[in-house]
């Protein structure tokens, strides 16, 4: 059976998984970039953005797991793309041309994505074997299909804030990947209220030099 992954899901000090303002050129929010830093200088980092080189270390082992194992991905609206409202609406543009996400003609997911949405939409086929497919019947329908996709591999959840809070909170997360970076937002969208963090323990925690890695695993009397 498919476990629901969280990985390398960074928030501030104050709480904040992205910033304020989100908008097409800040879509972490302004400010939220930051949290991100620590990432993009390991190798896995590197590799994301087509470069060679990168930093070893823990935050490699970190950054790295979250690639392994994973046959399908479930995400937000919100971590999808800009638009809001009925698909056919853009929001953020003048262009009529239909949002497929943030990662260009070929995303970095090379599986199923699932994307949780309240206005439906024909499945979209990308380069490199990416299909985004959008779901309207809420969490658990989502991650029934993705746990068919994923087959006997597991589903990582990745995002926004408010997705793995829902997760979170209904007890389907697995595993959580947590990571604490010295950044101050001062506000923007939280990850860990209203008891989202209710029936997980904390099984690890391990700082590096630019940020502190925690692990939760979802309680055994809440599996």
């Amino acid at each position: 059976m498919s476990r629901l992954r969280v990985h390398n899901v960074t928030v501030s000090l104050d709480g904040f998984m992205a910033g304020p303002d989100q908008s097409l050129d800040h879509p972490l929010g302004v400010g939220g970039g930051a949290l991100h830093e620590w990432v993009f200088a390991t190798r896995t980092g590197y590799r994301m953005l087509g470069l060679d080189g990168g930093s070893d270390g823990v935050d490699e082992d970190y950054a790295a797991q979250g690639e392994v194992g994973i046959g399908a991905t479930i995400m937000g609206r919100h971590m999808f793309g800009p638009v809001r409202g009925p698909w056919h609406t853009p929001t953020w543009s003048e262009s009529d041309q239909p949002w497929n996400g943030w990662w260009g003609a070929d995303p970095p997911f090379h599986h199923p994505v699932f994307v949780l949405t309240h206005h439906p939409r024909p499945s979209v086929e990308m380069a490199g074997g990416t299909t985004f497919y959008f779901v309207t019947g809420g969490i658990r329908d989502a991650l029934d299909q993705a746990g068919a996709a994923a087959g006997d591999l597991d589903v990582r959840l990745g995002g926004g804030a408010a997705t793995i809070a829902e997760y979170l909170r209904a007890g389907l997360v697995d595993y959580l990947h947590l990571v604490i970076a010295p950044v101050l937002l001062g506000s923007g969208e939280r990850l860990l209220d209203g008891g989202v963090a209710d029936g997980y323990t904390c099984s690890r925690m391990v700082g590096s030099t630019d940020v502190t890695h925690v692990e939760l695993v979802r309680s055994a009397d809440r599996s």
